[in-house]
């Protein structure tokens, strides 16, 4: 069983006031992702949908393309070796995909980062088609996403320390919801569920994070074909300029009760 939060001792000080009290902290552990057996990437991550998150990651960085790509997903962890229980082996099928991962491990190094250092914004456009659809949603629908998302965030409730990622589908229904220390392993939670669900592409869904809006999540969301990305927080430049050339519509600063879009304002309708 996994655990989301831990509980640790502080010492609160409150106006020169010490007291002693117990409290709970967000759970950090390292993933290590192995691919037919051998080490891959190490992901530092909030345990629990381990599988979501390594099927997730790897569409990321783009060693799978779909479903049918994976073939198997196992926690390597038996009675006699429970020190392995932070490792996750993913056996691949189809020759393109085995093929794919020759060629990233004569270059990964580091999980940290997807794409970041890899490829150029001119190589990722290349490789993936722009968005073109004719999707839209409410603005007042959007409004809302941060607070029904934070509604859904048992683990932040307990720990206050964690990221979340939702998905809201074409009825505005709350499909899933993802909590994560790190922001992009929440997005990689949603989207490999959805992967190994078989429900990608997500061209009539938008993605909801709780923080700021990066490269990495701008890019998640276009590999999964989200049309669009709303943040609670800012958005980076490079976030911003990969919006506006692949087709997401990007929103930044979703709180209060207005937000600025930064790319393709046509998707966000007032009624």
């Amino acid at each position: 069983m996994f655990e989301t939060s831990r509980e640790v001792e502080v010492t609160r000080v409150r106006a020169g006031v010490r007291d002693a009290l117990r409290d709970h902290a967000a759970t950090e552990e390292p993933m290590e992702v192995r691919i037919h057996g051998e080490p891959f990437a190490v992901i530092m991550r909030t345990p629990g949908r381990d599988h979501d998150l390594a099927a997730g990651f790897l569409l990321s960085e783009q060693v799978v393309r779909g479903p049918d790509e994976i073939g198997l997903i196992r926690h390597c962890a038996a009675p006699e070796t429970p020190e392995l229980k932070n490792v996750v082996d993913v056996t691949l099928q189809g020759k393109p995909a085995v093929e794919r991962i020759r060629e990233r491990r004569q270059v990964v190094t580091s999980s940290s980062c997807g794409l970041c250092g890899r490829v150029t914004l001119d190589s990722l456009h290349a490789q993936i088609p722009s968005l073109d659809d004719a999707w839209e949603v409410a603005g007042a629908s959007v409004l809302a996403w941060p607070r029904r998302l934070r509604e859904a965030q048992d683990a932040f409730e307990r720990t206050g320390g964690m990221h979340a990622a939702g998905l809201f589908d074409a009825s505005d229904t709350l499909v899933d919801v993802a909590e994560d220390v790190g922001r992009h392993n929440a997005v990689d939670k949603i989207v490999g569920r959805m992967l190994l669900l078989e429900r990608l592409p997500l061209s009539s869904c938008g993605l909801a994070v709780s923080g700021r809006a990066s490269f990495e999540i701008v890019q998640k969301a276009l590999l999964a074909r989200i049309p669009l990305v709303a943040a609670v927080s800012a958005p980076s430049t490079l976030a911003i300029e990969l919006a506006e050339e692949s087709g997401v519509t990007l929103l930044g600063f979703v709180r209060d009760g207005g937000y600025n879009i930064y790319s393709h304002p046509r998707r966000v309708v007032s009624v």
